[in-house]
């Protein structure tokens, strides 16, 4: 009787212990899969974004993009390029034209990473120096062949995709049809208003 009491205890300490260590796995892969492709609610002026990042390909990138997010570094910023069936880049201006001085340093390219420039993906925007992006990014409105990586020299490096709009993305079409001056700068400013981690 004892040993058949036993057994019971031990066989319901065992699923338990089993339950409890199926949850344990359950969470770390749920967070794990987080850490891998956070997502960030972008709220402009014209409306609102969702878009996933892909740190496990881009993580230099996402981590300075995440660092000037948290730090509230794009919050009132402008999308100051706009250009129809192209792309739309923001991160350089506030409201009054006044540039941005980003806190962090200048990124190494990781456009080899695979990731190509199509529509809906966000890539980090640079100069002529291939090693040279800090805070601005764009977003594909078309695919965008031309802009993928091809080769380590300095034409032919390419821009980093580090993430993909999943959701309003035709919010991001609306934008990319505004009027805009010559410089693809729009004649009424789309705002920034808070971009945040969900």
């Amino acid at each position: 009787m004892v040993n058949a009491m036993n057994k019971a205890r031990y066989k319901t300490h065992l699923l338990t212990s089993l339950i409890t260590l199926s949850a344990l796995l359950i969470m770390l892969s749920s967070n794990s899969f987080a850490r891998d492709k956070p997502r960030l609610r972008i709220i402009t002026s014209i409306g609102s974004f969702t878009v996933e990042l892909y740190h496990h390909k881009a993580p230099k990138s996402v981590q300075q993009i995440l660092h000037h997010v948290d730090d509230g570094y794009y919050n009132g910023v402008i999308f100051h390029r706009v250009i129809k069936n192209f792309m739309v880049q923001t991160g350089a201006f506030d409201q009054q034209l006044e540039p941005l001085t980003p806190s962090t340093n200048k990124l190494q390219n990781e456009a080899d990473n695979g990731l190509k420039n199509s529509r809906g993906t966000l890539a980090m925007a640079r100069t002529a120096d291939p090693h040279s992006a800090m805070a601005q990014f764009f977003i594909n409105i078309i695919n965008n062949p031309h802009l993928d990586h091809k080769d380590k020299s300095k034409k032919g490096w390419g821009y980093a995709v580090f993430g993909k709009v999943v959701s309003g993305m035709n919010v991001v079409r609306r934008l990319s049809r505004v009027p805009t001056n010559d410089n693809n700068l729009p004649l009424k400013a789309i705002i920034i208003k808070r971009i945040s981690r969900i």
